[in-house]
């Protein structure tokens, strides 16, 4: 039985095409941060991953985010819990956000016209401005 990484309720990631590696994490942490490799990096290939659609792969390749390389494959890292296991699933659940994220469809902007009172707004608030500037000008005799 293959262990599965819940997305949503019809669509699960199975937990062989992710790839966990075990690094040190940075930052201060007192002696044991020497010796323990507790930090996370998870990377996930979205082109082998054959659970995933083709729509929600195009998407995912299109977000501007630089946990996604140009080749398409997804690397994050956990450092923010001392223990391996919750750095774990702290990147898995990172993984689960983005990909939601991919899988939700923006809706199309539906263009709306100004109203007409707004445009009536816009106008006098331009003829004050203009006033205002008129009378800041040179005082002429007559």
């Amino acid at each position: 039985m293959v262990a599965l990484v819940p997305i949503s309720a019809d669509l699960s990631i199975p937990l062989d095409d992710i790839e966990f590696a075990a690094i040190k994490s940075q930052g201060s942490g007192g002696q044991n941060v020497n010796k323990v490799a507790t930090a996370i990096h998870l990377r996930f290939d979205i082109g082998k991953c054959k659970a995933l659609p083709d729509s929600v792969k195009e998407r995912l390749h299109a977000i501007d985010d630089g946990r996604i390389s140009s080749g398409g494959i997804v690397i994050i890292k956990a450092q923010q819990f001392r223990s391996q296991d919750r750095n774990k699933r702290a990147a898995i659940e990172r993984l689960q956000d983005l990909i939601r994220g991919a899988m939700a469809e923006e809706k199309p902007r539906v263009p709306t016209k100004p109203s007409k009172r707004s445009r009536k707004q816009r106008v006098e608030s331009k003829r004050r401005r203009g006033q205002l500037k008129v009378a800041r000008g040179k005082i002429k005799d007559d």
